[in-house]
């Protein structure tokens, strides 16, 4: 690797299921690594004691393998930053908190809940942007020791220096200018004694050595916080992209908190890890290149120039339609594979892998080839509409003509549907449609040959029998 290369990371909170919008995030920093031989590191951000489980933590974990996002440092793997469970690393923030004392850059703040809600509602009341107001900054030790008597526990806010310009070149937005006075103080460290995100993520991506940070632009205003912290402590600042949002179909925010489906649902349900990150990369990110690719090739055409601003509309259609190319591309035996939960337990091999074939241009997902299952080695449901109507309309003695072809010719199916043809006169769609809709219930499907082939010996004769009187 070299001196310039890269070196990106996925700092997932594990208090819920790995959505679309995480996987994204976690994609373009992913790509941007192995675009430039560089390095992709995962650390999990569990500070948030209450919610996070270690559950939600290997669940993301197994998430990200079965997408193919691997990972060159963190949990399982390693490091030299070891630990990269947050959790793990509270003596690093000490020494943090430490230093940042040591040159009076941070201080304890006894405010109450109770009271910073009364200031931030006074503050928009006279028309202000609602900000600490800075009431401890200038407490003396006799004043703290009289709060912590009273039995007050302390944050511990950072001292924003007055009038300074925090300026930033965005990946995505281009210069970003913020000024000091407009943020306020904020707190680094909690009552319970634990890092605040401002302060550990920043920590973290300056200890990592990560040089490049692609995040949710739901993160633009947290940036010049966390400058200011890394300047604080003496430690490189990486250079900050902001995502634009991934919405849903009703242009609202994706979250785990909102009813985004989880990356586990999506998996349970037949997708494939190739259409969920060729549907990401192309969402936000514009790219000439249209087909289907490998996690190799959508690395060489990554290019951070191409994030767009507006937001990006998850569309369910678009993720169907990449599933269904990503089927196609599937090999013959990891297509059996895909469908095995839905195949007859005990089906032989080759005839589960003559079914697979003939029915995978049809299914996009494993629940789709239920009814082919059916239809081939059960029996179909009741006809749907259209079928019923085929089948009225082609009448009697056009499937009492089918049952005496099907009793010649068994399932060979050129020679039944000659034989039929040859006694009703009938081509085209008025011969194949109702023989189609008698079989499988439905006017549509693959095609027949391959599907007769794989019923049971009479299956065909009994079928059309139904509707020969």
């Amino acid at each position: 690797m070299s001196a310039a290369a890269p070196v990106t990371r996925f700092a997932p909170s594990p208090t819920g299921e790995l959505h679309l919008g995480n996987v994204r995030t976690a994609l373009f920093n992913w790509l941007l690594a192995r675009r430039d031989g560089g390095r992709f590191v995962l650390r999990i951000e569990d500070t948030d004691a209450e919610r996070s489980r270690d559950a939600f933590s290997a669940a993301l974990l197994e998430d990200l393998r079965w997408l193919g996002l691997d990972w060159d440092e963190g949990p399982g793997v390693g490091g030299p930053s070891a630990p990269y469970e947050q959790s793990g690393r509270t003596a690093l923030y000490a020494e943090g908190f430490a230093r940042l004392e040591a040159g009076a850059l941070v201080y304890r703040c006894y405010c109450s809940t109770t009271e910073l809600e009364v200031s931030r509602r006074a503050q928009i009341a006279a028309g202000q942007a609602p900000r600490y107001a800075g009431t401890c900054r200038a407490l003396t030790p006799a004043q703290c020791a009289a709060h912590e008597a009273a039995g007050r526990r302390p944050t511990l806010r950072f001292r924003v220096p007055a009038d300074r310009s925090i300026a930033f070149d965005d990946l995505v937005h281009g210069p970003q200018v913020f000024r000091s006075d407009d943020i306020g103080d904020f707190i680094v460290r909690r009552a319970d004694v634990s890092a605040a995100f401002f302060f550990s993520n920043a920590l973290d991506d300056g200890a990592m050595g990560i040089t490049h940070v692609l995040r949710g632009e739901d993160h633009l205003s947290n940036t010049p916080r966390q400058l200011l912290l890394l300047e604080a402590l003496g430690l490189p600042a990486p250079r900050y992209g902001h995502l634009a949002l991934l919405v849903s179909a009703d242009g609202a925010p994706l979250s785990k908190r909102h009813g985004a489906d989880p990356v586990r649902a999506l998996r349970e349900c037949g997708y494939l890890p190739q259409a969920i990150v060729n549907l990401l990369f192309r969402l936000g990110h514009s790219s000439a290149e249209h087909g289907l690719l490998d996690l190799g090739s959508l690395a060489r055409a990554f290019d951070t120039t191409h994030l767009g601003r507006a937001p990006a509309r998850l569309d369910p259609e678009q993720l169907a339609a990449r599933q269904k190319e990503a089927v196609q591309r599937l090999a013959p035996a990891a297509a059996v594979d895909w469908l095995r939960a839905v195949l007859p337990a005990g089906l032989d091999a080759a005839v589960a892998a003559e079914f697979v074939a003939a029915v995978r241009a049809n299914v996009v997902l494993p629940a789709d080839a239920v009814h082919w299952v059916q239809v081939v080695f059960d029996e179909p449901g009741a006809p749907d509409a259209a079928a019923l109507a085929a089948l009225h309309e082609a009448g009697a003695p056009f499937f009492a003509a089918a049952v005496e072809a099907s009793g010649q010719h068994g399932r060979d199916w050129p020679a039944l549907v000659a034989a039929v043809r040859a006694a009703t006169g009938r081509k085209g769609p008025a011969l194949f449609r109702p023989l189609r809709c008698a079989l499988t219930g439905s006017d549509h499907g693959p095609e027949l040959a391959p599907l007769l082939r794989l019923m049971p010996e009479g299956t065909a004769r009994r079928r059309f029998s139904r509707y020969a009187h």
